[in-house]
């Protein structure tokens, strides 16, 4: 128990482990006012045994108890401000930090694991400690302050008492123990539960339109019901697994306390006991276990908090790639590759490539699927790492750069256009959020889509829909396109970007993309032979390779893979339907 709360501490920040320091310092005072109730119920008791009970006593009993009862409220408040604080900030900060690491981590991470995984730990686990961690930190330290006050007040009055007590509480704390262990791996399959629920509920909603497509609600739905249907068992388990503790761990303190009132009658009766310190025991006995019953039964939780900490930290002891270099400018954008290889896990996907993309001009990568070409785009951007050789951007390695410095020098349009629930103003403006209308529509035109934006209900200040929803593809590539405009970067990534566009959109997406690519140097991946024919160099990539290498003319008179792919590209333009 005290090893988990002392990784929740040091999970949290410098600042709110301070406030739950500090809480539990005046915990100490809280029980301390706590066990004045005892003191104050003596003071009458004293004035009854002595059969002069006057107003005197009833009034000191009565200011006792009222410093005792306004001490304990006051404490309790700022005490429960502190931790609150502190289990949300901590909570909040971690967040932040998360979103922060994300940023820095390669993008294998995210293909190695499922949106849902992450979505869970930065909501629900989150979500967990910050309603759940304080809530038990408060009431598990609380319940240890208190019982070890009362206790240590028992022992000074009667240690034979006090040794029945230590006992009582000693076996407590081991059925505590007991039951923490019998969480360990409900808690690991209650995390796992909700990340499956939230990894299901996020693929049927996001896949619907495919699943009624082809007719596949029912099996879908099953997948979900599984998920919705283990949280359940998974919850029913826990409480089913901790309740038969909680119960004798209350048992314990009920027969704790028998014991201690019998044995307190017993030394009265013996004469080995005044009678003022036999009905202290007897009040005590069962003051001391009010805190300590609160505590078990919460105490069933700090498993979840345990694993919440743990996931969370899995995440971020994920090493983030190397970005403390410099805020670098080049004088020039040429791209480098010298004897590169990477691999995804075991798999090799890029083997020993090196080639030479010169600033201003248009390359252009072709060759099979799963062959390596956006993997080569995205080692010169630097989402991952490369394993062997180097990446150079005006002669200089992109490692040298800062992570900020080096992506101002690239923009991306890719295949699959992500636009955020906001403004049509908002998504344009978003990698400089501070440019002004002017600005925004300026890019828009260039982009071939303010005549669409100004057909919508509110123009530029329309909200779409999460990702784009309310737009069609060929719309929503030209805001992407409008984005990368606004950024002006000297270097545009072109991962197929008109392959899922409509014949009526293309003439006015090509248009927009040969207004983004002014003056700039031009890297596409592409599959359209008009695409890619007057690029100034091509590279086949095959199986991590490089196959073949030149203009588009010089390649067409050589067999290989190039001139197969133009004749079948051709061969499927002549099709017609009779």
């Amino acid at each position: 128990m005290l090893k988990i709360l002392k990784e929740y501490f040091d999970f949290c920040n410098r600042e709110d482990r301070h406030k739950f320091h500090l809480a539990v310092i005046l915990g100490v005072f809280r029980a301390m006012f706590s066990a004045l109730r005892i003191t104050a119920v003596a003071v009458v008791v004293q004035g009854l045994i002595e059969g002069q009970l006057t107003s005197r006593h009833l009034w000191l009993s009565f200011g006792i108890m009222a410093v005792s009862v306004l001490g304990q409220i006051m404490v309790t408040l700022k005490t429960t401000m502190l931790q609150c604080e502190a289990g949300y900030h901590s909570c909040c900060n971690k967040r932040i930090e998360i979103a922060e690491h994300l940023r820095y981590l390669p993008m294998g991470f995210f293909n190695r694991n499922s949106l849902g995984a992450i979505t869970n730990v930065t909501t629900n686990t989150m979500e967990s400690l910050a309603d759940v961690a304080a809530r038990i930190v408060m009431v598990t330290t609380q319940g240890i302050l208190t019982t070890s006050v009362i206790a240590v007040f028992v022992l000074a009055f009667d240690w034979r008492i006090g040794l029945v007590l230590v006992a009582g509480i000693l076996l407590f704390l081991l059925f505590n123990s007991r039951m923490q262990k019998a969480t360990v791996p409900l808690a690991s399959r209650k995390h796992n539960a909700d990340e499956d629920l939230v990894s299901q509920v996020i693929e049927y909603v996001q896949g619907i339109a495919e699943v009624k497509n082809y007719s596949m609600t029912d099996s879908r739905a099953k997948k979900l019901d599984a998920a919705i249907n283990e949280k359940r068992d998974t919850d029913t388990a826990v409480e089913f697994t901790v309740m038969p503790w909680v119960t004798i761990q209350n048992i314990t303190t009920k027969l704790t306390g028998m014991v201690m009132s019998i044995l307190a009658l017993k030394f009265y009766f013996d004469g080995t006991m005044p009678l003022l310190y036999c009905i202290m025991m007897m009040i005590s006995a069962f003051m001391v276990f009010e805190s300590l019953e609160a505590m078990g039964s919460f105490s069933a939780l700090l498993r979840t908090v345990h694993v919440a900490v743990t996931k969370t930290k899995e995440i971020m002891d994920m090493p983030p790639m190397d970005i403390d270099g410099a805020d670098i400018t080049p004088a020039r954008r040429d791209i480098e590759l010298k004897n590169v290889d990477f691999s995804y896990d075991r798999k090799k996907i890029i083997d020993n490539v090196s080639l030479t993309i010169p600033e201003k001009t248009t390359t252009a990568f072709v060759g099979p699927s799963g062959g390596g070409k956006t993997t080569l785009c995205h080692l010169m951007a630097r989402f991952w790492d490369v394993q062997g050789g180097q990446v150079l951007l005006g002669g200089r390695n992109v490692k040298d750069y800062s992570f900020d410095s080096l992506m101002k020098n690239f923009s991306f349009v890719f295949q699959n256009v992500y636009l955020f629930e906001d403004t049509i103003a908002n998504n344009i403006r978003f990698g400089e959020p501070g440019a002004s209308m002017d600005r925004v529509i300026e890019a828009a035109k260039k982009a071939r889509c303010h005549d669409f934006i100004m057909a919508l209900p509110e123009g530029y200040q329309t909200v779409i829909g999460e990702g784009g929803a309310s737009l069609s593809g060929g719309e929503k590539q030209r805001i992407s396109i409008a984005r990368a405009i606004m950024k002006n970067a000297p270097v545009i990534i072109l991962d197929e970007a008109t392959a899922n566009v409509d014949p009526e959109s293309e003439t006015e997406l090509t248009a927009a993309i040969e207004e983004l690519t002014k003056e700039k140097t031009i890297i596409m991946i592409a599959h359209r032979l008009k695409t890619v024919r007057n690029a100034d160099q091509i590279f086949v990539i095959d199986n991590g390779k490089i196959a073949q290498h030149g203009t588009h003319d010089e390649l067409i008179r050589k067999n290989g893979i190039y001139k197969t792919f133009v004749e079948g590209r051709q061969e499927a333009a002549s099709w017609k339907i009779a």
